[in-house]
């Protein structure tokens, strides 16, 4: 396989592009890559570690898979595919799959809460081990989906940002694949062959809201390309004053302004 094939050049150039607009890694920074098993955090991982080595920005990067106690759970090949580059890794054991399946009604999805025991873990261990940022493998279908999502199932308007400081300030996440698309990591992944573990939680489920939604932009987009960009563009185009939200623009003040 060329190691530098068209999809991987455009993911390179996406992911640069991204860091840079939004200033994701300084050097000296300590990169804790959340690595799931999954088709995404391999490709952010693969990408991050080509640019860690040509990049004149000096960074360290780290592999942080929670083992999450999934039946059938294997991650040998993991292990190779990580040792076998000389990437430093934890694989950390903690049996959060009980929980979901234990506290979650049956037919009622289990990303929510198993996404905040996940995150819960994550952080907790970023903080114990210094590192400066973690990398997370969202990509632009994940943004523009997030956004429908909100709108139609929570009655806001909000989306996965590029770069988070956490709420309790300890932590700056970044989302260096914010540029790149879902069409694309597929093809790479498939080129690289990746040894993906399969999520045998989230698959079970097969009519989650968010597989709704992408086929609904899929459908929107065979009539018009565009329409994915644009919802993408759009995240970074918000016009306050077009809205409604009543902390954006002080709507009382009008009639005394025009007094």
């Amino acid at each position: 396989m060329n190691k530098s094939s068209k999809v991987e050049k455009k993911l390179h150039h996406n992911m640069g592009k991204a860091i840079a607009d939004y200033n994701m890694i300084e050097s000296g920074d300590r990169v804790m890559v959340c690595l799931s098993g999954g088709k995404d955090s391999f490709t952010l991982l693969k990408i991050l570690h080509s640019m860690q080595i040509k990049s004149n920005t000096k960074f360290e990067i780290f592999a942080f898979t929670l083992d999450q106690s999934q039946p059938g759970w294997d991650d040998g090949a993991l292990r190779a595919w990580l040792e076998a580059r000389d990437i430093p890794y934890e694989i950390l054991k903690r049996d959060t799959y009980s929980v979901v399946i234990d506290k979650v009604p049956a037919g009622k999805t289990y990303c929510s809460l198993c996404s905040r025991l996940r995150r819960g873990n994550i952080y907790s261990y970023a903080e114990e081990h210094g590192y400066t940022k973690v990398a997370l493998g969202h990509h632009r279908d994940d943004l523009i989906e997030s956004l429908l999502m909100s709108i139609f199932y929570n009655g806001t308007v909000s989306s996965m940002p590029p770069k988070l400081l956490t709420d309790n300030k300890k932590h700056v996440v970044i989302r260096p694949m914010v540029y790149c698309l879902e069409s694309d990591i597929i093809e790479f992944s498939d080129e690289q062959k990746f040894p993906i573990i399969p999520c045998n939680l989230c698959g079970a489920q097969e009519n989650l809201a968010r597989k709704r939604i992408k086929r609904l932009i899929a459908e929107l987009a065979a009539e018009n390309p565009k329409i994915p960009s644009n919802m993408l563009h759009a995240l970074s185009s918000v016009k306050p004053s077009q809205l409604m939200d009543k902390t954006l623009w002080d709507f009382e003040a009008f009639e005394e302004a025009a007094l």
